[in-house]
């Protein structure tokens, strides 16, 4: 195993919080005066942080109009997003197998860290877990690597020993600025076609792909 650590995106890469985001985008279009947005709309942005995804969908860029928007996403979504998320086929057997073989594992994204806790929680997996960061965790959200960054720095591990596992071009230019390997994983929205212009080292159909290539 050439990797001392393995981070991962989580929304797509890990598991699935469609049903619970979509809700609350619904409920905050609603709030808003909003039409409601397409279900697949709503997928295409997940990876951003949330006052993003609200611009790409309506256009509006206004600061006090993204606050709002994130807050009426939260009244609707408050904790139940950890009960509606559902880990990817393959997700928790290859975490599982990167802590059998010595390797540390890690979550950067963009999905706020007590939400996250809650989903490791859920389903037994904040054991596995050597490090974890959020959205509300970093000053400047991802593409920036502060994030990776930061785990490097908290597991004692060099970039060139690091992988960081994602589904969007976010998470690949992520990667990039950290100078760390990337393995792109096809389980969001993202189409192989768009890695080409990233460097990675691997393009997974799914988690059982990548648990192969990584030779567990």
């Amino acid at each position: 195993m050439k990797y001392q650590a393995v981070f991962f995106d989580f929304d797509y890469t890990l598991g699935d919080a469609t049903a619970s985001i979509y809700e609350g985008f619904a409920y905050a279009f609603s709030q808003m005066g909003y039409p409601a947005p397409g279900l697949e709309e709503v997928r295409r942005t997940v990876g951003h942080i949330l006052e993003d995804e609200f611009t790409m969908l309506t256009g509006e860029d206004d600061p006090a109009r993204r606050a709002e928007f994130r807050r009426w996403f939260q009244e609707k979504v408050g904790d139940t997003q950890a009960e509606k998320t559902v880990l990817l086929p393959g997700a928790e057997e290859l975490l599982r197998a990167l802590r059998g073989a010595g390797v540390k594992v890690g979550v950067v994204t963009s999905k706020r860290a007590t939400t996250l806790e809650k989903i490791l929680t859920r389903y037994g997996l904040t054991e596995l877990m050597n490090y974890t960061v959020g959205g509300e965790n970093v000053r400047c959200p991802k593409p920036d690597p502060e994030g990776l960054n930061g785990g490097m720095a908290a597991l004692g591990v060099g970039p060139a020993n690091v992988l960081y596992c994602g589904d969007t071009v976010i998470d690949a230019e992520t990667a990039r600025r950290a100078g760390v390997d990337f393995a792109a994983v096809l389980n969001g929205t993202t189409p192989a076609g768009d890695f080409t212009n990233y460097p990675s080292v691997h393009v997974s159909a799914d988690l059982p792909d990548l648990r192969a290539w990584l030779g567990l």
